[in-house]
């Protein structure tokens, strides 16, 4: 298994990122593409609308979320593809634009991926 890392879309890209990997439903507001360098944008792996309106980024409700939020992926396709990119042995890094680096779906999204190391 790969090491998965997180990053804001906001931090400049590095080299030792790997494959960039967006799992945010929407695209960052204000950060244009080129400066992004994502590879692959999988927006069916986010939160739904729903689940990310409820949720607001409240630390409060985190335990929640991340129940929530893993019982949404529980069977989805998007995520095995995810699992599948980490199974290849190559550096990755998800991508996320929220301001809170403690409190994302991208946390979640690479615990899952540790946890099916």
């Amino acid at each position: 298994m790969s090491t998965i890392r997180i990053k804001r879309a906001y931090d400049p890209p590095a080299e030792d990122d790997g494959m960039r990997i967006l799992v945010d439903r929407l695209w960052p507001r204000g950060l244009r593409r080129d400066q992004a360098r994502i590879d692959l944008w999988l927006k069916e792996v986010a939160p739904s609308t729903e689940l990310r309106r409820w949720f607001g980024h409240d630390p409060a409700r985190w335990p929640e979320f991340q129940d929530r939020y893993r019982a949404e992926l529980s069977g989805s396709a998007a995520l095995e593809s995810l699992l599948d990119i980490a199974r290849q042995g190559k550096p990755a890094t998800l991508v996320f634009g929220a301001r809170d680096t403690l409190h994302n779906n991208a946390v979640v999204l690479q615990q899952l991926c540790e946890d099916h190391a």
